[in-house]
C-alpha cells in the first residue's frame, strides 16, 4: 500500500508543471486524495482535494491556476499547475484519506519555482 508522487522540477515564474500521484494498493473510488505542500519554514497546507463523490476543492491561493484530477482506473491523480509563482515552492505531497481513520502519506516531490 503506497502513494509515489512525481513530477516537481525547477522551473520560472509563469510556468507550469503536472504532478501525478499512482496509488498501488488502494482502491480510489473509495479514497479521498489530497495534495499538500510545505514551504521551507511553514506548516503544510492543503492545496487541492478531489472526493470519491466527484468534488474538487482549492485553497484559495491557487484557485484557477490548479487543476485536480483522477483517473480511478490507472490508480493516478494528478495536480496542473498553471502560472507557477514563487510562493508556489514547497515540498508537494499526495494524502489518501480512506474511511475516517485511515491515512497514507506519499513520499514528496519538490517543487521550486524561480523569480
Amino acid at each position: 500500500v503506497q502513494l509515489q508522487a512525481s513530477g516537481g522540477g525547477l522551473v520560472q515564474a509563469g510556468g507550469f508543471l503536472r504532478l501525478s500521484c499512482v496509488a498501488s494498493g488502494i482502491n480510489l473510488r473509495v479514497s479521498d486524495i489530497v495534495w499538500y505542500r510545505q514551504a521551507p519554514g511553514k506548516e503544510r497546507e492543503q492545496v487541492a482535494e478531489s472526493t470519491m463523490g466527484g468534488n474538487m476543492n482549492y485553497a484559495d491561493s491557487v484557485k484557477g491556476r490548479f487543476d485536480i484530477s483522477r483517473d480511478n482506473a490507472k490508480s493516478t491523480v494528478n495536480l496542473q499547475m498553471n502560472n507557477l509563482k514563487p510562493a508556489d515552492t514547497g515540498v508537494y505531497y499526495c494524502n489518501a484519506r480512506i474511511g475516517p481513520f485511515r491515512s497514507i502519506w506519499g513520499q514528496g516531490t519538490q517543487v521550486t519555482v524561480s523569480s
